[in-house]
């Protein structure tokens, strides 16, 4: 606070801490707690709210556990999106190393424009595209038809194989960024000291270039697993009949049903799942959350 009054003044200051303070209580915890709320409360008609059925109760919720399907639904889900997370995470770190300490400095943001042109489009169209490359007579199959690595088209999008597929295609970058950057800092001497000394590459890496790059592991770990698991468009437009996505049916229970108490505790139980996800990778890379923001 001291800080911010000595290089910006009072006036930029409280300009700075009402734009914060709008932020968090009006766009973050007022729509958080409205959902917390509406998640105990039953789905009624409109002229019975308020009376003497709107009580609080756990029924939402439990409409939750006693499916099997909506469980198996969630934890599909979770077991997904960890694995695009992974795979995002060992596709990465190669590259945001190369990036950072191989490519040369006047080529990187070439390579970096390359790797962003495809954020430039809207994630809708991103997936119809994958869409129409994953059909059975898509291009994928004509191609590998054509240099007879198949002999018959194959049903790409089958099971969670399209979903898969499209979600570490949209959020891979939000991997490489923060892995690029906290390697980028990493001071290449001791990269150099290490390979005088005899050091082999994957020591180098196991006991030097990771435990610097836990930070932005952490965050981008967090970060895929999020947006994967909370994402709504890739899901609806390359899953399978057989292949559902948690947030699916959350927009049915919501828009179909319009049945938003009950689709705000199953929200809620996403937010949580997220939450839950970001404590256990902040205890796994033993960083702070304040370490993933740098």
């Amino acid at each position: 606070m001291t800080e911010l009054l000595r290089r910006y003044g009072w006036s930029l200051t409280l300009l700075f801490l009402g734009l914060t303070g709008f932020w968090l209580l009006i766009l973050v915890a007022f729509p958080y707690f409205t959902l917390f709320e509406h998640s105990f409360r039953p789905y009624l008609p409109a002229n019975e709210i308020g009376g003497a059925k709107d009580v609080y109760s756990f029924s939402n919720y439990a409409t939750f556990f006693k499916s099997p399907i909506y469980l198996t639904v969630f934890w599909r889900t979770v077991l997904y999106s960890s694995f695009v997370t992974a795979i995002s995470l060992v596709v990465s770190y190669p590259i945001a190393y190369f990036l950072a300490k191989i490519a040369r400095p006047d080529k990187t943001w070439q390579l970096f424009l390359l790797l962003s042109i495809p954020m430039w489009v809207s994630e809708t169209l991103r997936s119809f595209a994958w869409f129409i490359i994953l059909s059975y007579q898509g291009p994928l199959n004509a191609g590998l038809m054509a240099v007879h690595l198949i002999s018959a088209p194959v049903r790409w999008l089958t099971g969670y194989n399209g979903v898969i597929i499209g979600l570490f295609y949209t959020y891979v970058l939000f991997m490489l960024f923060p892995i690029y950057n906290a390697i980028q800092a990493l001071d290449t001497n001791q990269i150099e000291a290490a390979q005088d000394l005899g050091a082999p590459a994957w020591r180098i890496h196991w006991r030097i270039v990771i435990p610097h790059s836990k930070p932005g592991i952490a965050s981008g770990c967090v970060m895929v697993f999020m947006l994967s698991a909370g994402a709504i468009i890739g899901p609806t437009l390359l899953a399978s009949p057989s292949s559902r996505w948690f947030t699916e049916i959350v927009q049915q229970w919501m828009f179909e049903a319009q049945d938003w108490n009950t689709g705000s505790a199953f929200a809620f139980l996403l937010l949580l799942l997220c939450t839950v996800f970001v404590t256990v990778m902040l205890r796994l890379f033993r960083v702070r959350l304040a370490d993933t923001a740098r």
